[in-house]
């Protein structure tokens, strides 16, 4: 019987599978991936236009570069003017990443630290035949994570020198548990759709 919860390290996988997939989307395939976006609630539609603001000027920018300095027809006759070809790059590279931003707000919404956690040691398991050790990389990334979202936005830089005065103690916690059939099932679905959008 196939298992309906998924184990974290193959969500984990469907959510690169996405980031992947996302690159390769235009036109019509863009929007109705945006509009399938915006269909997975408030919170991650929240968290995502957080996620889309933080990065306003680096869209801007990709913005200008693809619609000014991209050769081809220009819209008018006028020193300056942007191509036709750079204004179709530049919403399409820029459909692409706010996809990817509201892919990214959903994942971070709907995995809890727990199962990241357990995903990253599964998937760095294999390392250990290479002398490393992957949990060390899970406990960095619990610690980077809490203080990246306990941390304060300081109104000087100087403050993120400064060494808290008492450390609180952090446990980690990992749930182990098996791959189901239905995520060797669902994993060698995704590497047929990327090798059939390799060779297309």
């Amino acid at each position: 019987m196939l298992r309906l919860d998924p184990h974290p390290a193959t969500r984990l996988m469907v959510w690169l599978f996405v980031l992947i997939v996302v690159q390769t989307l235009s036109g019509a395939a863009l929007l109705a991936g945006a509009a399938g976006a915006c269909l997975c609630g408030r919170a991650v539609m929240h968290r995502g236009a957080r996620l889309i603001w933080r990065t306003r000027w680096l869209l801007l920018s990709l913005f200008v570069i693809f619609a000014w300095a991209t050769p081809g027809d220009v819209l008018w006759a006028m020193p300056y003017a942007p191509t036709q070809e750079g204004l179709h790059l530049a919403w399409t590279h820029l459909g692409r990443l706010l996809l990817v931003l509201l892919t990214v707000a959903a994942f971070l919404e709907k995995m809890s630290l727990p199962d990241l956690l357990t995903a990253t040691q599964t998937m760095l398991a294999p390392l250990r035949r290479l002398g490393l050790d992957p949990d060390r990389g899970v406990v960095r990334l619990m610690l980077a994570l809490r203080y990246a979202e306990d941390l304060p936005r300081p109104r000087d830089w100087r403050a993120l020198l400064e060494v808290p005065e008492s450390l609180e103690c952090s446990t980690v916690e990992i749930h182990r548990r098996p791959f189901s059939r239905g995520d060797f099932l669902l994993a060698v679905l995704m590497a047929v759709t990327l090798i059939w959008l390799g060779v297309r």
